[in-house]
């Protein structure tokens, strides 16, 4: 299955622990080549030796940065087929609350950090005609949440972000697609308190939390050939929550 996807460079950033690792992991038993990014040096590396791909530090809100790694992978390998923009981070605050530095680390990483990276691979799938793109938005960028202007608003501007983008890199045979988990059994959920947990999962008509492999396998359909002609859209992956 997906034996299109064998020899395929792809690019996970934020790839060193929940979502982002199951996607790495899921494309390398695929057999792909694939190049997972985090912020911290060690960590990366040391994730990446464990479930045998690449790992480099790269922090998405550098752009500098950012050019440089994509560059490097680039001329190693000599393209970049697919490119998971998975990296986030959030800094939950009621709004009245909420420091200027809450507000800009967010949009500096999960919105800016996506465009710096895209910018930087898009020219390499231009060149070879061919290339995916998929944006992890959220739900909660549909529904809202209190506690998260922030990063809901990042997650709702993928959207927009991808059907644009979509639209304009169609005709070059690259497709540009978002896919918004629910909620995801993760780092960022484990912090929940047990009494609003259980109340969320009586709002989820599957009754759980969702596996970062269930993600992960999305993810690898939208990158194979069998998705071939879905792009500009949003594929929502919530258990029915909305």
């Amino acid at each position: 299955m997906f034996k299109e996807l064998e020899g395929a460079v792809v690019l996970v950033t934020g790839g060193t622990r929940g979502i982002g690792r199951a996607i790495a992991e899921s494309f390398k038993k695929a057999g792909a080549i694939v190049y997972i990014t985090g912020t911290n040096r060690e960590r990366t590396e040391a994730v990446a030796e464990e479930i045998g791909v690449n790992g480099v530090k790269m922090d998405v809100s550098n752009r500098e940065e950012v050019k440089k790694v994509v560059n490097e992978i680039a001329e190693k390998e000599g393209k970049i087929d697919v490119l998971i923009n998975n990296a986030g981070i959030t800094r939950d605050t009621l709004f009245l609350r909420m420091k200027d530095e809450d507000w800009d680390a967010v949009i500096d990483t999960n919105l800016n950090g996506v465009y710096n990276v895209t910018r930087a691979v898009v020219p390499l799938m231009v060149k070879k005609k061919k290339g995916v793109i998929i944006n992890i938005s959220s739900v909660v960028g549909f529904t809202g949440n209190v506690g998260q202007v922030n990063y809901s608003a990042t997650k709702s501007a993928l959207v927009g972000f991808t059907k644009s983008l979509a639209k304009e890199l169609g005709g070059r045979n690259i497709r540009v697609i978002a896919v918004a988990p629910g909620y995801i059994t993760t780092d960022m959920t484990k912090a929940i308190p047990e009494k609003i947990k259980a109340e969320l999962l009586k709002s989820i008509p599957l009754r759980r939390e969702g596996e970062p492999r269930e993600i992960a396998d999305v993810c690898l359909f939208l990158a194979s050939d069998m998705a071939s002609y879905i792009t500009g859209t949003t594929i929502h992956v919530n258990g029915g929550l909305f």
